[in-house]
């Protein structure tokens, strides 16, 4: 079986402030031959999304979890962790280097899961790599000085390392939305609705205002003032306000609302499982056992 091995430039892109477009990443590809399954690590197994993920890749065709890490349920078993029918025989231990040189002198392709937190981040990269292993990384709040620092590693060590801000892949689209509809419209608010307050504004109400930031836009020109607290919090200097909901029992909800002369475009992603992340880490693990440096953003392979 032949595979690609893709080489993508530049890593990281900008939008500059007169930009109506964004620069994508050149690709270059050469033919490179794959062997069986891809071995997956999950560091943070027992996590509610480490173990969603044993189960998706346990499933999933052409990868296989081989090695479970975290601080907890030491010693248990990761598939009766992750509530999985039968024992996957793989305990669950709280040693990242013993994990991965088990499995370094396998010939498969293997890949480090990360959902960790962003103090650890680099560590854990810099031991995969130094094992021959690519990485995904889904660690919400990561600082963008780790991502540089990581893409620099990374460049030198001519290793793969897919870090994503989302693997909601209906999260990524509506981004991609919002940047089209920000052209037309010039007034927009973000509402995004949780049931606990424990990170707020999220990272994806940042990121799509971030993406709205800096396109040549000001929104709200009405109403710029950041007097009023109950109009919101507004992110970034171009005038987009984001408003958080907090209330037990509500799902993780994304609502960006435009309006014009006489209309009014809403886009909205409700997530109401975990398992949703799942379709776009399945994505992000194939796809990063063919790159050399660092991407950042799974909407990269979308």
């Amino acid at each position: 079986m032949v595979g690609l091995s893709c080489h993508f430039r530049p890593i990281i892109f900008f939008i500059s402030p007169n930009a109506r477009t964004r620069t994508k990443p050149s690709i270059s590809c050469s033919a490179q031959p794959t062997q069986g399954n891809i071995k997956v690590v999950i560091n943070g197994a027992a996590k509610e999304i480490g173990r969603a993920a044993v189960v998706a890749v346990s499933k999933a065709r052409g990868m296989e979890v081989a090695g479970a890490v975290d601080s907890y349920h030491i010693g248990e078993d990761i598939g009766m962790v992750s509530d999985m029918a039968e024992p996957l025989e793989i305990p669950i231990m709280n040693d990242l280097t013993m994990v991965l040189g088990s499995i370094s002198q396998s010939k498969e392709a293997a890949v480090v899961v990360d959902f960790t937190d962003p103090s650890s981040v680099y560590d854990n990269v810099k031991q995969a790599t130094a094992f021959g292993m690519r990485s995904v990384v889904y660690v919400p709040r990561i600082k963008m000085d780790t991502v540089a620092a990581l893409s620099a590693f990374c460049e030198k060590a001519s290793m793969g390392v897919l870090v994503a801000p989302t693997l909601s892949i209906g999260s990524i689209l509506l981004q991609q939305a919002a940047i089209s509809a920000s052209f037309h419209y010039s007034n927009v608010e973000i509402v995004e609705s949780k049931e606990n307050a424990n990170d707020f504004p999220s990272a994806d109400a940042i990121q799509i205002a971030n993406n709205l930031s800096n396109l040549g836009q000001i929104y709200n020109r009405e109403d710029i003032s950041t007097d009023v607290v109950a109009r919101g919090q507004v992110l970034g200097d171009d005038g987009v306000r984001v408003h958080s909901l907090v209330l037990p029992g509500l799902p993780a909800s994304m609502t960006v609302h435009f309006s014009g002369p006489g209309e009014i475009y809403t886009l909205k992603h409700d997530i109401t499982d975990v398992k949703c992340l799942m379709p776009g880490l399945l994505l992000a693990i194939r796809k990063v056992v063919r790159l050399k440096n660092l991407v950042y953003g799974l909407e990269k392979f979308l």
